[in-house]
């Protein structure tokens, strides 16, 4: 199978700068993910210190992730609409940071699960528009590697961050105050990187040179077919995917771990994520789609070893969960950003996020329920699912990786 990233001949200044572009908003994406993740990391407990139930943390984590996905295909498309990135990412930013350490404040739970969601819409305005900026630099040095990078970074940070608040708990136990409250310090570092970023590189379109012609489809304002067809695989794996607040919850509740040590399992997580990021995003650059089908198939056991299992085998789960998540944020991004021109790439990353956000509230939803009911429901949904997603992942794997795919 031929790659699906090939690199234009470039000058060593080139990729000496397009490297530098990616590594500074992986930077960016490092402090993000301390902050933001961190708070994702106890946001189940602390809901459930506040007297909230399984079936509630599973509504207010898919209504957060329906809106954090859902709303990126208007941010996408204002993005390239008005052509104003760097504006959309630094309003997403600000409010995506300032929202964590808020919760340090909330003592009531309408007023947490209101700065939850809105961390969660913070996401959805600048993600778009940040992607397509990061596409400009992915071009030359490879696009799975380039997002690989930037996967690791993030997910370093979402090892780091958690570890932070693991910290804070044993020696404080239940001070989710002041957990939330620490995570200023990575907030503000966030919007000081992006300012860097943003000095230096003004216009990182320059960074792109002409590739190829679009996918068939694309120059008439469509989609090519195989866009379609990641969404759909994309969102059966989302709609199996437990969010981490309601495994947290059963880590808690179920005495599986001290609530200072759920952190840093879900840390274990984010360095798995981190690594495989790397290994896919290379996959990805020699052999194409094949990367994707490995990195989801990866994740497909997750399940029936966090609910089923002890620390060990939940341990054995949370690793998993990251190597598939690795695969959803790292070389399916790739992919979109291969099959789209640079102008549409926003409206393309906002809508597939819209898609596959919708079958992620669904499914938490539906896997709240089920955990309240049946845990083997859970399981059965969550790893069935998978299969099914897995499958259509290989099957696209093997087609050509022309636009009529």
């Amino acid at each position: 199978m031929e790659a699906t990233s090939r690199q234009p001949p470039a000058s060593a200044a080139a990729l000496r700068s397009a490297t530098r572009f990616v590594l500074l908003l992986g930077v960016v994406s490092l402090f993000a993910d301390m902050t933001h993740e961190s708070a994702r990391s106890i946001n189940g407990p602390f809901l459930a210190a506040l007297g909230r139930s399984s079936v509630t943390i599973g509504w207010v984590a898919g209504t957060g992730e329906l809106l954090g996905y859902g709303l990126r295909s208007i941010a996408g498309y204002f993005a390239d609409k008005t052509q104003r990135y760097w504006l959309i990412t630094f309003m997403g930013y600000t409010l995506n940071m300032a929202c964590v350490p808020l919760l340090a404040l909330a003592g009531y739970w309408p007023l947490a699960v209101g700065l939850m969601v809105a961390e969660r819409v913070g996401r959805a305005i600048r993600t778009p528009a940040r992607d397509a900026m990061l596409a400009h630099g992915t071009q030359l040095i490879g696009r799975g590697w380039g997002f690989g990078i930037s996967q690791a970074l993030d997910q370093l940070g979402a090892t780091l961050g958690p570890l932070l608040v693991a910290a804070v708990l044993y020696y404080h136990p239940r001070d989710y105050p002041l957990a939330y409250g620490l995570l200023a310090g990575p907030a503000v570092l966030t919007l000081l990187a992006l300012a860097v970023a943003h000095r230096q590189y003004p216009h990182p379109e320059q960074l792109e040179a002409p590739e190829a012609a679009p996918a068939a489809g694309v120059g008439d304002g469509g989609y090519p077919r195989r866009f379609w067809a990641y969404l759909l695989a994309a969102s059966l794996v989302a709609a199996a995917y437990v969010d981490f607040p309601l495994i947290a919850l059963h880590f808690a509740q179920r005495h599986v771990l001290a609530s200072a040590t759920i952190p840093v399992y879900y840390a274990v997580a984010m360095g798995s994520d981190a690594l495989a990021s790397l290994g896919l995003g290379r996959l990805f650059d020699r052999r194409g789609p094949v990367a994707v089908t490995v990195g989801v198939l990866a994740g497909v056991l997750f399940a029936p070893l966090v609910f089923w299992g002890g620390p060990a085998a939940a341990l054995g789960g949370m690793v998993l969960w990251g190597i598939g998540l690795a695969a959803q944020e790292s070389v399916l991004k790739a992919e979109v950003a291969r099959l789209l021109p640079p102008a549409r790439r926003a409206q393309a990353f906002g809508l597939f996020d819209t898609g596959f956000g919708v079958a992620w509230f669904a499914g938490s939803v539906a896997l709240g329920y089920l955990y309240h009911y049946s845990l083997a429901g859970l399981v059965a949904f969550s790893v069935g699912r998978q299969v099914l997603g897995v499958a259509l992942f290989a099957w696209l794997g093997r087609r050509p990786a022309a636009g009529t795919a």
